[in-house]
């Protein structure tokens, strides 16, 4: 992921920010992305959080085999940690958004890409001088915020 995937409209109306290598699952990254996608920006800020904090959990339907169901929700996460990272993002694309002079009050999520990034190579320390392989996954984020237009 070189650049942005969102390539239309890069005028007055849109702000945009991306996470770049975040060592997050990408697969968790996916369903809460569509959770915030096509909300405004409170609402989003609001569904990261609750989730951040284990108050409300995010709806999984596509990597969702073996994922417990939620009261409410029906098969899900909290996914915490991919929450706090992509709150971070989106408080990024807020500020780009003020810096270029939007509404704050009418922006809304109108891009929320993710993709896999790069794997980083590691080793867990073992018992008897041994090690073990493992590699760690990581996601590149992608949000656009862009002005809600006036209802007629």
């Amino acid at each position: 992921m070189r650049g942005y995937t969102f390539q239309g409209e890069t005028g007055t109306n849109v702000a945009r920010a991306r996470g770049v290598e975040l060592p997050i699952s990408p697969k968790k990254t996916y369903e809460v992305l569509n959770a915030i996608r096509g909300l405004d920006v409170a609402a989003a800020r609001k569904v990261l959080e609750a989730a951040a904090e284990h108050r409300r959990p995010i709806r999984f339907r596509r990597y969702n085999q073996e994922t417990a169901h939620k009261r409410g929700t029906g098969p899900g996460r909290y996914a915490d940690k991919v929450a706090r990272k992509i709150l971070a993002v989106l408080a990024n694309a807020e500020e780009n958004a003020e810096y270029d002079g939007l509404d704050a009050d009418r922006l809304f999520v109108k891009v929320a890409a993710s993709a896999r990034g790069r794997i980083r190579k590691a080793s867990m320390p073992r018992a008897h001088g041994r090690a073990t392989a493992w590699n760690e996954q990581t996601t590149n984020v992608e949000i656009v915020l862009a002005e809600r237009k006036e209802a007629a």
